[in-house]
């Protein structure tokens, strides 16, 4: 993204919830843009796995695995623990519950939009089928 787009994005954001607010999420979406963390925090959700067991399931290099983990790690985005030479990993809900209340106004602004949208299809009448086109 070019510079003055990204820094026009940041700045609609921050004029409508403040720089605090903005500034504590963002590294998180940052986290989040890329798919395979993405990939990882679905596979954890059904809860703890370790760095082999995500491989399997992902199809992605231990390598690969170990460096996103390290990334969500470091994002405070999962919890690693040590059980003899396995590292087992799940989900910390604290960070994740942030983006969670950040993306509460626009679910409320769909759910709207969404309500009215049935309101209006379900006053429209029924309109008969057409069968076929008329030249």
């Amino acid at each position: 993204m070019p510079r003055r787009a990204r820094f026009e994005a940041v700045y609609a954001l921050t004029r409508i919830y403040g720089n605090g607010y903005i500034s504590a999420v963002e590294p998180a979406f940052e986290v989040l843009a890329e798919p395979n963390r993405r990939a990882i925090l679905q596979a954890l959700t059904s809860g703890e796995r370790s760095v082999g067991e995500l491989e399997q399931a992902l199809g992605l290099s231990q390598p690969s695995i170990s460096k996103h983990l390290r990334v969500l790690r470091d994002a405070q985005m999962v919890h690693v623990r040590t059980d003899a030479q396995r590292r087992l990993y799940r989900l910390r809900h604290e960070r994740l519950m942030a983006l969670d209340a950040w993306l509460e106004p626009y679910r409320r602004l769909w759910r709207r939009h969404l309500d009215a949208l049935e309101r209006h299809l379900d006053a429209m009448p029924d309109q008969p089928k057409k069968k076929g086109r008329k030249r």
